[in-house]
C-alpha cells in the first residue's frame, strides 16, 4: 500500500506529465512554423524533424524583399496602423457606452442594453454584404476606413465586460465626486475609468489581436496590393500557377507572430485579472 505521501507525489508527477505534454501538443504547430522558417522547401516536405539542418536567415531576407517592388515593411506599416487606430477607437468608444449603461439612467436602458448583447451572437458574414454596399456607396472602398470607422462605435463584448466592472464600483464615489463639482465626464475619466485599468488593458489586447489576425476585412474592402496587411501579403505568397515558396512564408509568419507574441508577454496577468474578475460583485 502507498502512503498519503507517495500517493501526493504520484499524483503530482502524473498531473506535471500530462500538463507539458498537452503543453506541447498546442505549441507544436507554432515549433513546427518556426522549424520550418529555416528550411529550405526540399528540406520542408522530406523531413519531420523540428531541428533544421542551418540556422541561415536567407528565407527571412527573401521573404522581406516579396517582390522587390512591395517589401513588408509596407505590409507592417498598414497592419499597425490598421491595428493601432481600431483599437484605440474600439477601446474608447466602448468604455464610453459602457459608462452609459452602468450609470447614466435612461428610458429603455435595459431593452438597449440587451439589444447590445444580442449583437454578439451575430456572425460577421450576416452584416458584410450590407456593410460592403454602404461602404462603396460612400466611396471607402480601397481605403482603411471601413476597417477602421465602424470600431468607433465600439464592441459590445468590450461594453459587457467593462459594465460589469463599473458597476462593482460603489456608486459613493460618483456622489462624493458630485458633491466636489465633477461632472458625469469628469467623473468617468478622473475616477471610474482609472478603476476599470484591467478591464481597458484586457479589451485592448483583444482588440490588437482580433485587428492584427483580421484576413476577412483586408480582404474584403482593400484590393491593392500596397494597402495590403500582412493576413494578406501571406496569402500572396502562394501562387497555384507556379512553385509556392513555403520558406518563406514560414519565415514571414513568424514574424507575424512577434507583436501578438510581445503584447501577451507584457500584458498577460491583466488579461487574467480582467476575464476572472468580470461578473463578480464587490
Amino acid at each position: 500500500m502507498l502512503n498519503r505521501k507517495t500517493k501526493y507525489l504520484l499524483g503530482q508527477t502524473t498531473f506535471h506529465i500530462v500538463v507539458i505534454l498537452l503543453g506541447f501538443l498546442m505549441l507544436y504547430p507554432i515549433l513546427w512554423m518556426v522549424s520550418n522558417s529555416f528550411k529550405t522547401n526540399a528540406e520542408i516536405f522530406g523531413s519531420s524533424s523540428l531541428i533544421p539542418k542551418s540556422l541561415s536567415l536567407e528565407n527571412y531576407i527573401r521573404g522581406w524583399k516579396f517582390n522587390n517592388t512591395i517589401t513588408f515593411t509596407t505590409f507592417f506599416k498598414n497592419s499597425f496602423y490598421y491595428t493601432i487606430l481600431s483599437t484605440f477607437g474600439a477601446v474608447l468608444a466602448s468604455s464610453l457606452v459602457a459608462y452609459g449603461f452602468a450609470r447614466v439612467p435612461f428610458r429603455g436602458r435595459s431593452f438597449w442594453y440587451a439589444c447590445m448583447f444580442l449583437t454578439m451572437m451575430i456572425p460577421y458574414q450576416v452584416v458584410m454584404v450590407p456593410q460592403f454596399i454602404i461602404f462603396h456607396k460612400i466611396g471607402w472602398i480601397n481605403s482603411f476606413k471601413p476597417l477602421i470607422v465602424p470600431q468607433f462605435a465600439g464592441l459590445p463584448f468590450f461594453i459587457f465586460l467593462m459594465v460589469q466592472f463599473i458597476r462593482q464600483i460603489p456608486y459613493e464615489l460618483d456622489d462624493s465626486a458630485k458633491i466636489d463639482g465633477c461632472n458625469r465626464f469628469m467623473i468617468f475619466t478622473k475616477i471610474l475609468f482609472p478603476l476599470i485599468k484591467p478591464a481597458v488593458i484586457t479589451s485592448t489586447i483583444f482588440s490588437f489581436y482580433w485587428r492584427w489576425d483580421d484576413f476577412l476585412g483586408p480582404l474584403l474592402f482593400l484590393n491593392k496590393p500596397k494597402l495590403f496587411t500582412v493576413s494578406l501579403a501571406l496569402r500572396m505568397f502562394s501562387d497555384p500557377q507556379t512553385s509556392t515558396d513555403w520558406s518563406a512564408i514560414f519565415a514571414m509568419g513568424t514574424l507575424s507572430l512577434l507583436p501578438v507574441l510581445i503584447i501577451f508577454l507584457i500584458f498577460q496577468k491583466y488579461i487574467v485579472q480582467g476575464l476572472a474578475t468580470t461578473g463578480l460583485k464587490g
